[in-house]
């Protein structure tokens, strides 16, 4: 499936203000089932474009602007090739298929801090909710994973959330609601908790039957490490498994990390007036 990808990013202003660096990830990541066949970048006013790349691999672009503006649009606009199955098939290496197992030493070693929860637990809940999962001292692990993308709903309700940031993962369970990117850091804290690697991952959404009028949107879920099958896509917040419907555009240990666009300016805090963000996927031939 070939998609395109318009995303663009407002922000207006009371008056001139001095625009400060911007950090941008907004360049999607290829892989065997997602080929990027043509990006474009750009920023009015016009930036300098600087590409670097961060310790995960994710392209980053910081736009350096020379003047002042009431009014701030980057656009970002791409086409992928889409072609993860619906329902695939995982070769999980023998030695993982039974959970709990153990990572090789050079596992251990690349997946370091994606193994180690990221928040405090000094009363162990979290610890307690994500065990609650395990059926007995030897289950399958892939069925244990997807047991825990499916339950998560069963805790938490899904909501829209304007707000920047993620919800630390004890606050969404004392919540029993949040957005894609706080269930998804839930669903990472626990398979951490497990014992096991994972990873946040932000990009696009599309799926044709979730709306006639607005199949695509900005999405965030999470990818997991399994020996054999290597990187497994999560999505706890629509209960699916694997590739199919999303593209991914960075990973990191967590959502804060590969926040799409991050910059500031010089001014008054007045003078901010709005941030407006439209995001269209669209299938083409």
């Amino acid at each position: 499936m070939r998609l395109a990808i318009h995303h663009r990013t407002t922000y207006r202003y009371a008056r001139p203000v001095v625009l400060q660096p911007h950090r941008m990830i907004l360049r999607p990541r290829g892989s065997h089932d997602i080929t990027l066949l043509s990006s474009s970048l750009s920023c009015t006013p016009v930036a300098d474009l600087e590409w670097t790349q961060d310790v995960f691999g994710n392209l980053i672009a910081t736009g350096i602007f020379s003047q002042a503006a009431v009014e701030l649009v980057i656009t970002s606009e791409f086409m992928v090739e889409q072609s993860a199955v619906a329902w695939p098939v995982f070769r999980i290496a023998p030695e993982a298929h039974s959970f709990p197992f153990n990572y090789s030493s050079d596992d251990m070693a690349h997946l370091g801090a994606l193994r180690i929860p990221e928040h405090g637990d000094p009363e162990g809940r979290m610890g307690v909710w994500a065990r609650a999962f395990v059926r007995g001292a030897s289950t399958d692990t892939l069925s244990l994973l997807k047991d825990l993308n499916a339950g998560i709903l069963g805790s938490v309700a899904y909501r829209v959330r304007d707000e920047e940031g993620t919800q630390t993962p004890l606050e969404t369970l004392a919540l029993a609601s949040g957005s894609c990117r706080d269930i998804a850091a839930l669903f990472i804290e626990a398979v951490r908790h497990l014992g096991v690697g994972a990873r946040a991952v932000s990009g696009y959404l599309f799926d044709a039957q979730q709306s006639v009028d607005d199949p695509g949107s900005t999405h965030a879920w999470a990818e997991v490490y399994l020996p054999g099958a290597g990187w497994i896509a999560f999505d706890p917040t629509h209960r699916r498994l694997g590739g199919a419907n999303l593209i991914p555009v960075a990973v990191a240990r967590s959502n804060r990390q590969i926040m799409p666009i991050v910059g500031g300016y010089i001014g008054e805090p007045g003078d901010f007036l709005a941030m407006d963000v439209a995001v269209r996927v669209r299938p083409v031939s």
